[in-house]
């Protein structure tokens, strides 16, 4: 039996996994669930230290994904971001949208205000994942939309897709 002490979910049984475990923590002011899940009982440890080096580096890869997220936004080629936004304009009363944006901005397009009022709500951890080690889901407001923005990561926090989901 090898135990491993992992950030914010202490030690972990490398040889008896549980299939889920998760945790919340206060990133930029606000709650964030950090899952992590297992098709396995057991796990090397190498797999394991680059979880617990990915735990570490969630703060950087929010703001590297926020770049990539208007990166996205402004990319002719590609949709989910601006679909995510504009639905929202679209939908949301504008009461709900006058507490998130200021819809008569001279200095920032509502759409880039709604892009800045995204909020990381959830870092969903995969280890067995050769391609997708880590999901992050983004809202602008779980009590406003079902909806997320959900970038994937590889193993070295490489974009490997980004879309709305519900």
């Amino acid at each position: 039996m090898a135990e491993y002490i992992l950030p914010h979910f202490g030690e972990v049984d490398t040889d008896n996994l549980e299939e889920y475990y998760d945790v919340a923590v206060l990133l930029n002011g606000h709650e964030v669930c950090i899952d992590l899940n297992f098709m396995d009982k057991a796990i090397d440890l190498d797999a394991l230290r680059t979880v617990d080096g990915f735990i570490g580096t969630i703060a950087e890869q929010d703001k590297m994904n926020r770049k990539r997220i208007l990166h996205d936004y402004h990319d002719e080629n590609s949709g989910a971001v601006k679909e995510y936004v504009i639905r929202h304009i679209e939908e949301i009363g504008p009461a709900d949208l006058s507490n998130l944006i200021d819809c008569n901005s001279k200095a920032i397009t509502p759409e880039l205000q709604l892009i800045n009022a995204l909020k990381l709500v959830r870092v969903g951890l995969y280890p067995y994942d050769l391609d997708e080690l880590a999901i992050f889901d983004y809202t602008i407001g779980e009590d406003l939309t079902q909806y997320l923005l959900v970038l994937a990561t590889d193993h070295n926090g490489a974009i490997t897709r980004i879309a709305m989901e519900s």
